[in-house]
């Protein structure tokens, strides 16, 4: 039986409830973390990620495990009708809303309390789908790929951004390093969870990137699946089509 890596390990709770207490934790400090763990890398993979989505021409765009909404606002340039942020955590929405509110774009971004593994919207109804670095936390990960296939419109396209393990020297050598000695010290110190930043290399590690995650994604009934190594292998891109 695999094995589930969870933020607490707590036997006793499920993945869902550790992830949610994790996010609500670190929520204040999340912004500054992932920005400056990342080097600010995390914006460019967005922006990329994005403009893969720019031939789809979204009327809705769909950014699940929102956080605090990075991904949900850059989907602004796609100039789609309606965009909706959806994530587990009530602590990260609160930190979103206020920096929605704060840029102007209430009106064109919703930000809602929801479970990727039950999404409340009808069968075919979302034009495109991001999730930026939130897959590997599903507790129930076909589960929330099959959601996703269920909401999003024949045609449609969805973008995921997972951090991956580099294969080659030598930034294997110096992600490793880095991932599981420098990231969860400056974790802990600025975001006061030490277990938040453990639980990332671990559950990086545990996940399944690569030709594996596209072969979930075949299995699950996309029609095409593509991934894409961004930064050394750092990050994986992966498009899904319906």
């Amino acid at each position: 039986m695999e094995k589930v890596i969870t933020p607490y390990q707590d036997a006793d709770r499920s993945k869902k409830a550790q992830v949610t207490e994790m996010f609500d934790n670190i929520a204040p400090s999340y912004d500054f973390l992932n920005h400056f763990l990342s080097l600010g890398i995390d914006i460019l993979w967005r922006r990329r990620a994005i403009r893969m989505l720019k031939p789809f021409a979204p009327e809705t765009v769909l950014d699940i495990a929102t956080g605090t909404g990075d991904f949900a606002i850059e989907a602004v340039k796609l100039n789609p009708k309606k965009i909706i942020g959806l994530d587990i955590s009530p602590g990260m929405l609160e930190v979103g809303k206020k920096k929605i509110q704060k840029k102007g774009l209430s009106g064109k971004i919703e930000m809602i309390l929801g479970d990727s593994e039950a999404l409340p919207f009808e069968d075919n109804s979302i034009g495109a789908i991001t999730v930026g670095f939130g897959v590997r936390n599903f507790q129930h990960l076909e589960v929330g790929l099959g959601e996703m296939l269920r909401v999003l419109k024949p045609g449609g396209a969805i973008i995921i951004l997972e951090p991956s393990v580099p294969k080659r020297f030598p930034m294997k050598q110096l992600f490793s390093f880095y991932f599981r000695g420098v990231l969860p010290l400056l974790g802990r110190i600025f975001s006061g969870d030490s277990r938040a930043y453990t639980y990332l290399p671990e559950s990086v590690k545990a996940f399944p990137n690569g030709k594996e995650f596209v072969a979930i994604c075949e299995k699950v009934g996309f029609s095409k699946c593509t991934f894409l190594p961004l930064s050394f292998g750092i990050c994986a891109l992966y498009q899904l089509e319906k």
